[in-house]
């Protein structure tokens, strides 16, 4: 079975709950280079087996996800000591298989009173990992239709809510610091990918950052954004090789992954977001 099939089945298995779940991750990444508005380049995505679905914590999912999931022929396998334990849900072999995993933002400290972690949640019987700085990937999300025209096996297109693009670029700005090397070098990555996509709405995306996206963040989020997007292309570093030695099916030069990733966040963050 290919990815694309076992997307297909994640897709049909969450028709029910498909208003309340975006698409953020990788799989989100893969969407976007389907979208009407994406520049058609000539090279693959990142590719993934996890697909990441993300809801805000204080929306009642009804029914059964992992009932739905099960009869799609996905099985859960947990992890970790938190309680609820974490789980993703698999479909496929053992080091090919792919799974879909859910995510909600984490409030508060991540323990609970007694001690205890609070990093899972329980929601229409699957477990959630609650992730901190995930809410930002909640914000504006794009609705993108998928189905055969753009090569996803469904029997009728439908629409999935997808991580607007902006939000998340600035989602790896956030989490940069927690990253392990390996991870980062993969997100400055994306971040580049991103923009080549998208390169032609640097304006629409400075009007975002400015109307929707800084606003939804508090002021520290709105400083890191700033800093480290600065400070992660301001020159030439380790990390930025590490990104550009990623693809396998294309040459990147680390110069011009930095440059194109540096004009255009003074494209999109402008004046007023050094005022912040």
């Amino acid at each position: 079975m290919n990815d694309l099939e076992s997307f297909a089945k994640l897709v049909q298995a969450l028709d029910p709950w498909r208003a309340h779940l975006i698409f953020v991750g990788g799989w989100a990444h893969r969407l976007h280079t389907l979208h009407p508005n994406a520049n058609k380049l000539d090279f693959q995505p990142i590719f993934t087996r996890d697909t990441d679905l993300a809801f805000e914590n204080d929306v009642p999912l009804a029914g059964s996800i992992k009932a739905a999931l099960l009869a799609k022929g996905f099985k859960e396998e947990f992890s970790g000591e938190a309680r609820p334990p974490a789980a993703h849900y698999k479909l496929g072999s053992e080091g090919s298989g792919f799974y879909a995993e859910f995510l909600t933002p984490m409030v508060g400290s991540g323990t609970k009173r007694g001690g205890e972690p609070d990093t899972t949640m329980k929601a229409a019987e699957i477990s959630a990992q609650k992730i901190r700085h995930l809410g930002i990937l909640l914000v504006d999300p794009w609705v993108m239709t998928v189905g055969p025209v753009n090569g996803i096996p469904l029997d009728a297109p439908v629409d999935l809510q997808v991580a607007n693009p902006l939000c998340f670029m600035v989602q790896k700005f956030l989490i940069k610091k927690k990253r392990a090397p390996r991870k980062h070098h993969q997100d400055l990555l994306y971040v580049f990918d991103t923009i080549q996509l998208f390169g032609h709405m640097l304006p629409q995306f400075k009007e975002s950052w400015e109307t929707v996206v800084a606003p939804a963040l508090d002021a520290g989020e709105r400083k890191t954004v700033l800093q480290e997007c600065t400070e992660s292309f301001a020159t030439l570093t380790d990390a930025i090789r590490g990104a550009a030695s990623i693809p396998q099916d294309r040459k990147v030069s680390p110069e011009e992954l930095r440059a194109t990733c540096e004009f255009a966040f003074q494209q999109i963050l402008g004046v007023s977001a050094r005022k912040i």
